[in-house]
């Protein structure tokens, strides 16, 4: 591998706890996504719970690039779970030093571990010891109007060996919403000429991700929330004005296919009771009456989500169409043979 795990104009998908298992990176990958995670792993999960992890660790045969996340403040659950990972094979173990959310943050890890920057670098030592993996890791800026400490904790991953480093550019407490801050993550990629810098936050569409670049100056992106029910965000950003939208039935068939591998994997009950917050995110934003969306949250049979997929089409609404402009965009059927 070569030392930067991203080439320019990379795009990552980011490691969404919940979301990003083998059948919701294939369904990305069909988009043209390339460099992918697991969702983000428990170190103490890892640690003394490896059977229930182990599905999230489970790559595919077809993937050509994989990487892991894992989370956690505690050392010693730390040295396992990296223990753990050095009998798996992946191209890039990331440490998440960015998650937000309460349940997390609670443990000291995530977000709330990054804020303490001695700790944080402490525990990152561990990866350097134990791990044979290409280490990287996953901050948020630590203050949104001083860039001293994120430049400390960003410079200190990479004296630790951290060739990627991917800044998401909103504090803890903004979670996923408000202004990015770009200057900082420039500052970050201008202060590690050494070290791939990604940038990641607030990235929905064409205009955000050119303006993300345009002032960060990174050359790799990581998309998130942008690209969860919209895989397609991938090719549109990689094809730019070559780019044509799905069409409701090319729609229909990646969902298809994305739930219908969740079934294979997960079993009938287990996967439909996941896959009904996946399908929410696939139809927000498309034009679709409430009427229909409404009925996702029943959903609990394979019978019933074929049922339901028969019924979609009938249930878009014509004014949709009048507004070219909107992010997320599905094509009219009879354009797909232009």
């Amino acid at each position: 591998m070569s030392l930067f795990p991203y080439p320019e104009g990379a795009l990552l998908m980011a490691p969404l706890s919940g979301y990003t298992d083998l059948p919701y990176r294939r369904a990305a990958r069909k988009c043209g996504c390339v460099y992918a995670f697991t969702e983000m792993v428990d170190a103490a999960s890892l640690a003394y719970a490896r059977k229930r992890s182990e599905s999230m660790l489970l790559r595919g045969g077809d993937e050509p690039f994989l990487g892991v996340q894992l989370v956690g403040a505690n050392e010693e659950h730390l040295k396992i779970a990296l223990d753990v990972l050095n009998e798996y094979e992946f191209d890039v173990l990331d440490f998440n030093l960015g998650c937000p959310v309460p349940k997390v943050a609670k443990k000291g890890a995530g977000a709330e571990l990054g804020r303490h920057i001695d700790r944080a670098l402490a525990c990152f030592s561990l990866f350097r010891e134990r791990s044979k993996h290409v280490l990287s890791a996953k901050i948020r800026i630590v203050d949104a109007e001083d860039p001293a400490p994120t430049l400390a904790l960003a410079k200190g991953l990479a004296e630790l060996g951290a060739q990627a480093i991917t800044v998401h550019g909103r504090i803890k407490e903004a979670f996923y919403a408000g202004p990015v801050a770009y200057g900082i993550i420039r500052q970050v990629r201008e202060a590690l000429p050494g070290v791939r810098i990604v940038a990641n936050g607030g990235v929905t569409g064409r205009e955000k991700y050119d303006e993300i670049r345009r002032e960060t100056g990174c050359g790799a992106v990581m998309l998130a929330r942008g690209a969860m029910g919209n895989p397609w965000l991938f090719r549109e950003l990689a094809e730019g004005d070559a780019y044509r939208p799905p069409t409701i039935a090319e729609w229909l068939e990646l969902m298809r296919a994305h739930i219908g591998e969740m079934i294979g994997l997960y079993g009938e009950e287990p996967a439909m009771r996941i896959a009904r917050k996946i399908l929410h995110d696939y139809f927000r934003g498309r034009g679709f009456h409430s009427e229909i969306r409404s009925r996702i949250s029943f959903l609990g049979t394979k019978a019933e989500f074929d049922a339901f997929l028969e019924a979609v089409p009938a249930a878009h609404s014509e004014t949709y169409w009048s507004r070219p402009g909107a992010e997320r965009r599905l094509r009219r059927e009879e354009s797909a043979a232009e």
